[in-house]
């Protein structure tokens, strides 16, 4: 059982939040999504977004929730609770959060998750929607490999990994 505990933990820090690839733009192919005329984002949703955006480039650190590190979570977690909503610590408990939502009804402040695991449509990592326009969908969220940024779910990294989106506010 003593062996057991240290290994579990280990297996936790390395799965949670993870995406195993280096994101580029360059020479990846973009899809095209269809998403119906977006509604117009709310005062919260920009400024949830806005403030999420002041981590940009801010580096991964599992666990993490300030400008020093952060992961996918802790960034949802912070820039929402910023804004006095409270929301899960966890990508797990956050995918089960809110409303589902259709990805051509998407708008700005929603999550979006990801399973970036091979072989596995298990969430485990998320974003939160920065942009809405005809074909594209951006997100901020932080990447293992590069912090926090934003992507485009339209890459072909992100368009194969989407789950689900879900609208807390």
């Amino acid at each position: 059982m003593k062996r057991l505990l240290p290994f579990l933990l280990l297996v936790i820090i390395v799965s949670s939040c993870k995406s195993k690839k280096a994101y580029s733009t360059k020479n990846q192919s973009h899809r095209t999504i269809k998403v119906n005329t977006p509604a117009p984002a709310t005062p919260k949703a920009k400024s949830i977004v806005n403030y999420a955006k002041t981590f940009n480039g801010t580096r991964y650190k599992y666990g993490g929730t300030t400008k020093r590190g952060m992961d996918c979570s802790g960034l949802i977690y912070t820039s929402f609770k910023k804004h006095d909503i409270q929301l899960p610590r966890t990508t797990r408990d956050l995918a089960k959060t809110g409303d589902w939502v259709d990805i051509k009804e998407v708008t700005v402040g929603d999550l979006v998750f990801f399973a970036t695991r091979k072989n596995s449509r298990k969430v485990n990592h998320v974003g939160i929607v920065t942009n809405v326009r005809q074909g594209d969908i951006e997100f901020i969220h932080a990447s293992t490999s590069k912090g926090v940024m934003i992507s485009s779910i339209a890459e072909k990294y992100w368009y194969f990994a989407f789950v689900q989106a879900r609208r807390v506010i």
